[in-house]
């Protein structure tokens, strides 16, 4: 998520969000929600499948792959 983001400060993009951020970022929220990784989609210039795919251990891509 911090590459989706790029130059943009992380309080912004959750600020547009409506969220906060710095539990995905730091890997303290292992498993965001489905609206939450659609909500930052929608602010960020990333596909929702680009944003889900950077969000999903390894592991669950080769399963859905």
């Amino acid at each position: 998520m911090r590459h989706a983001r790029g130059g943009r400060i992380l309080a912004d993009v959750a600020q547009e969000a409506g969220m906060t951020l710095r539990k995905i970022e730091t890997g303290r929220l292992a498993t965001p929600a489905f609206t939450t990784i659609a909500a930052l989609a929608r602010v960020l210039p990333v596909s929702l499948d680009e944003l889900a795919a950077l969000c999903l251990p390894d592991t669950d891509l080769r399963q859905t792959g």
